[in-house]
């Protein structure tokens, strides 16, 4: 489990987690709204499409951030896709559980770019690629929203 940067750390009350959700994993990031910085975090797997709360929970009591971002996939022309209603689902289940905001970001192609820039750009290798393109996915979504802030 990655520790804390202590630098990051200092700045808790000006953290804010990102998610690129998916049914079978979810990518985390953390960032700064001082900084407009976002780096990536982890990767929680989920059991029969449920996210693992647990991991979620102690990842958000570690960083204490003081709000959620979320991507959220819809097709072109602004519609729904197949997985649009379960982002949203995700997105009120984590203002439930932790009372904090959560905002929604548009995610168009956070999960392609990430794999383009890790494939491409440094060529990771598949079995890593998927281990760790949705934490770069969460750190896009996460950055994005933090620049138009």
């Amino acid at each position: 489990m990655p520790k804390p940067d202590p630098v990051l750390a200092n700045l808790s009350s000006d953290s804010y987690l990102g998610f690129d959700f998916g049914n079978k994993k979810i990518g985390m990031a953390v960032g700064q709204l001082t900084t407009k910085t976002a780096s990536p975090l982890e990767t929680v797997r989920s059991l029969n499409q449920v996210p693992n709360w647990e991991k979620i929970n102690q990842l958000i009591k570690e960083w204490q951030p003081q709000g959620l971002v979320v991507g959220v996939s819809r097709q072109m022309d602004g519609s729904d896709n197949p997985i649009t209603p379960r982002m949203l689902k995700f997105c009120r289940q984590l203002n439930g559980r932790f009372n904090l905001p959560v905002f929604q970001m548009d995610e168009a192609l956070s999960t392609f770019e990430a794999k383009q820039m890790l494939y491409d750009d440094i060529q990771v290798n598949a079995s890593k690629l998927w281990a760790v393109q949705d934490q770069l996915a969460a750190q896009l979504i996460l950055q994005s929203w933090l620049n138009q802030q």
